[in-house]
């Protein structure tokens, strides 16, 4: 039978994590696994919920050495814990939190499991090629999550021709930064099998917030890159922090524009790669965004046209290389030659309306391209169709996040960029858009957020000044772990955000002052912001506000507001 070893690197003493700000090698890593594989219990599945990537990574390698498969679902709710118990009944958790509670048996990974001796010769472990890995669940963003298994020599083969057509296997020692979490198809793909096959170094801790990008890049030596998200890196553009030199960025979960891919190169001073790929196939193809539209296929894969079930169409098929089976894909699809093609969107994306073409994917892009448009997407809801045999749209919704920005202004800036069928009816504003930790949108999540904005919004402007912190908010994991308190600094972010929608404008921030934290605030409390301006004789204001949430107040301080509003990606993030 075919094995593939479990890590690639050349020495035991290579580094393959920085968790931390210490360096980890090969062989304290193979003795973690180890330990940790041995103290593993007796169900068959593991349901990795590790939030730290070097844990994750362990515990993913100790149940290959155990030979448990993985389960990684697209999050961690309740209902996700039933369904995956119906998939696997034999499952347990592996997570790293103390106070983390699943209704199913459990492992908590903590610093005791780790190996306290690496002395001796080390042998590298070979996983047959066989052996199933994972179980990867899609998103949920076309419909009900559904399980993708995934074979220990598809993942290995798939991450050996990604490092070789990113340049990962130059000699030098990589390490990359994510942004996104391991538990998804990109990630996964991204910051753990190419560190386990491409030689390289993983950065354990998460990185979300703007601070801590850089903090991450900043701690590691080059060459380094970072793997993140279209969502994520447009948050990064917009926040204004200058960040660290990286040698290369990696870009995928969602369609990326040429101007917020050539943002982001002038960012980070580092070529940036999108890849296009699925769960299905993993990692398909790869473009330099800022300069060319044509992907180029990875080594050993092919694309290939057959005609669909019904005769009337074609549809393309990937196979060769990492992928086991043939795989029809959902893309619209126009090959340039045996390696290159142009990607059109999804073909449940495409809309013709009145005669005219064009897809969510495009109108998406035009929307989040608009000057003051931090996100924002097109939906269609279920109820969009006529009852003709045609199923031509006749109603297309869109939500955004604009704070400040008028809502005529933003009608005109889009009637600007698509045809007049296409122009959302109606068009509402939110605080955010329900993404997950990949950056998608699942679709249950945004119809429910369009059907309460429809309950509340008479027109977009009718936003009230206020804001909620979702439970699942980033920094809830941390503050604290058992008894979530939103941070001040997240309240002062979203009162300022908030401000500049009720005022009808970005606000240019100078100085924040007599600060009060009077009352704690949970996640999932509505947060209103009362306030007072005074207006300067140079056109400057002062603006003095009061946080409260269920009758208490929680929070208020000044806010010392220039005349003039920043350039873009100046404001608060």
């Amino acid at each position: 039978m075919t094995s593939l070893p479990i890590v690639a690197h050349a020495t035991p003493d290579d580094i393959i994590a920085w968790v931390h700000g210490r360096a980890v090698t090969v062989r304290q890593f193979l003795a973690d696994a180890a330990r940790l594989a041995a103290a593993l219990p007796a169900g068959g599945h593991v349901f990795n919920a590790c939030t730290d990537r070097y844990r994750f990574t362990v515990g993913l390698c100790a149940a290959l050495l155990a030979g448990k498969p993985t389960l990684l679902p697209p999050s961690h709710t309740p209902e996700t814990v039933r369904q995956l118990l119906a998939f696997a009944p034999d499952a347990f958790c592996l997570h790293d939190q103390p106070d983390a509670a699943f209704a199913m048996p459990a492992l908590y990974y903590h610093d005791g499991l780790a190996a306290s001796s690496t002395d001796g010769p080390v042998e590298i472990p070979q996983i047959p090629a066989a052996q199933v890995m994972a179980y990867v669940f899609t998103s949920g963003s076309t419909g009900t999550p559904v399980p993708h298994r995934k074979t220990w020599g598809a993942m290995a083969g798939s991450a050996r021709a990604a490092a070789q057509r990113l340049g990962l296997l130059d000699g030098r020692a990589w390490t990359l930064a994510g942004t996104v979490p391991p538990q998804h198809m990109f990630g996964l793909e991204a910051t753990v099998m190419l560190v386990l096959q491409g030689g390289a170094a993983l950065v354990a801790a998460p990185a979300f917030y703007p601070a801590d990008v850089s903090a991450a890049l900043a701690a590691v030596p080059a060459p380094r890159a970072l793997v993140s998200s279209p969502v994520q890196l447009r948050a990064l553009v917009q926040s204004g922090q200058a960040m660290p030199a990286a040698d290369l960025v990696l870009c995928a979960t969602a369609p990326l524009g040429r101007q917020l891919a050539a943002k982001t190169e002038a960012l980070f001073a580092a070529p940036l790669c999108e890849i296009y790929g699925s769960t299905e196939t993993g990692q398909l193809a790869t473009r330099r965004t800022s300069r060319e539209d044509a992907w180029t296929l990875v080594p050993g894969v092919q694309l290939q046209a057959r005609p669909n079930a019904a005769g009337d169409d074609t549809e393309t098929w990937a196979e060769g290389g990492h992928i086991e089976q043939p795989v029809s894909l959902g893309d619209a699809i126009a090959p340039l030659d045996a390696q290159r093609f142009r990607l059109h969107g999804r073909k449940a994306d495409l809309l013709n309306i009145a005669g005219k073409r064009t897809s969510l994917g495009y109108l998406n892009h035009q929307l989040t391209a608009i000057d003051g448009v931090r996100d924002g997407v097109f939906f269609m809801p279920d109820d969009a169709h006529e009852g003709d045999t045609h199923g031509h749209v006749v109603r297309l919704v869109a939500v955004v996040v604009a704070p400040g920005v008028a809502p005529a202004r933003l009608q005109q800036a889009l009637r600007e960029r698509i045809d007049p069928a296409f122009m959302p009816r109606p068009l509402y504003f939110a605080e955010r858009l329900p993404r997950n930790a990949a950056g998608k949108l699942p679709r249950e999540a945004l119809a429910a957020l369009v059907a309460t904005l429809s309950g509340t919004q008479d027109r977009p402007a009718a936003l009230p000044p206020g804001f909620v912190i979702d439970p699942g908010h980033p920094a809830m994991a941390g503050h604290f772990p058992g008894h979530p308190i939103v941070p001040g600094v997240v309240l002062l972010d979203h009162a300022v955000l908030a401000l500049g929608t009720a005022l009808g404008r970005p606000l240019a921030v100078a100085q924040a002052s007599l600060l009060k934290f009077l009352s704690p605030v949970r996640p999932g409390e509505r947060v209103e912001v009362l306030h007072q301006s005074e207006a300067a004789a140079d056109g400057d204001e002062t603006i003095r506000f009061t946080l409260r949430s269920a009758g208490r107040d929680v929070a208020s301080g000044t806010l010392q507001v220039r005349a003039s509003v920043p350039q873009a990606g100046a404001l608060p993030c």
